[in-house]
């Protein structure tokens, strides 16, 4: 297998890829269908904007969003039965039901800790420590501009946490769990060991002053762009859309079974951030994982890091035990 060179790299020689926008296949239907799939992912971000911006203090509150994120969610689990990218991708009792596991214990065990520990709970203290003023004059800045800097100061801290994970080994321990999904569904974000799941989610956006409203319209960028990074259905996505946002074919890439095609795609949200850096890919994968394939279980996935850690110590620090010569 020859793969294809992009830059200094030669994608695609481990595993099958496709690179480049012009080799993807289209959305296959009538002209409804084509308009719809063309359309449902900007008309998604742009009606929850217009609702974010406009709705009544009474409506706009964290409790809202919570409710809105779980109706699309199951809207675009409806889209992955009816309309599948790829029929290997399509999810099974098992996935379902492995998938939920994760996805409960963020909205439970990490949120929890989150609260003691993460990233809210630091910055409280290490603006309390040095007495720091806080930058207020962020609350003057146009309600879209904080939006759009709140989800952009958050995502591009995680792209270098993320591409941190891909090069460190003691991260990379944490990370490696979630590179053995084997297919793409809509709740594979939150599949994962729950180290990296918290480290993931750790940002510096707390240093600033931002209005409540500015915080629920970046939510808007999370949900409507970046839930799309894991899902299996196919869009005719807008060109302008793949320059700027995260796609499907950009995180399938990431989780492709080729090593060089997993070093790309590190941001959620702004793949423009991975354009500037030098580390986006345009192209889709369909076969994902590492080892052949290998499908991780979730006990395995719970002590990974611990257990692959102990072993590469025991490696370099052990003592080799040499034969002694019977007498």
């Amino acid at each position: 297998m020859d793969g294809v060179r992009v830059g200094k790299r030669v994608i695609g020689a481990e595993s099958p890829v496709t690179v480049g926008w012009e080799n993807l296949p289209r959305v296959e239907g009538g002209p409804l269908k084509q308009f719809v799939f063309t359309w449902f992912q900007p008309t998604v971000l742009f009606a929850l904007l217009a609702f974010w911006y406009y709705a009544p203090n009474s409506i706009a509150k964290a409790s809202t969003a919570i409710g809105i994120g779980i109706g699309f969610k199951v809207l675009l689990l409806t889209m992955e039965w009816f309309f599948p990218r790829h029929e290997s991708w399509r999810l099974t009792w098992k996935e379902l039901t492995t998938d939920l596991f994760f996805v409960g214990l963020g909205y439970t065990i990490l949120r929890t800790v989150d609260v003691y520990i993460g990233d809210g709970a630091m910055i409280a203290a290490i603006q309390k420590a040095f007495d720091w003023d806080k930058f207020n004059w962020f609350t003057g800045l146009p309600l879209l501009v904080q939006a759009f800097m709140i989800s952009f100061i958050f995502d591009f801290g995680q792209y270098w946490m993320h591409r941190g994970m891909h090069n460190w080994y003691p991260l990379w321990l944490t990370h490696a769990p979630h590179h053995f999904i084997t297919q793409l569904n809509i709740n594979k974000g939150a599949v994962g060991n729950p180290v990296e799941l918290f480290l993931i989610g750790l940002g510096i956006g707390g240093f600033f002053d931002f209005l409540p409203r500015a915080a629920l319209l970046a939510g808007t960028f999370g949900m409507a762009v970046s839930t799309y990074q894991h899902i299996n259905v196919r869009f005719n996505t807008p060109r302008w859309w793949r320059f700027i946002f995260n796609t499907t074919e950009h995180h399938s890439l990431h989780h492709s079974l080729d090593y060089e095609a997993t070093r790309s795609n590190y941001s959620g949200t702004w793949i423009f951030i991975d354009r500037i850096f030098g580390t986006c890919v345009d192209g889709e994968a369909e076969l994902l994982g590492m080892e052949g394939g290998r499908r991780m279980s979730i006990r395995e996935q719970m002590h990974y890091p611990f257990s692959e850690a102990w072993k590469t110590l025991k490696e370099k620090f052990g003592r080799p035990v040499t034969a002694v010569p019977a007498e």
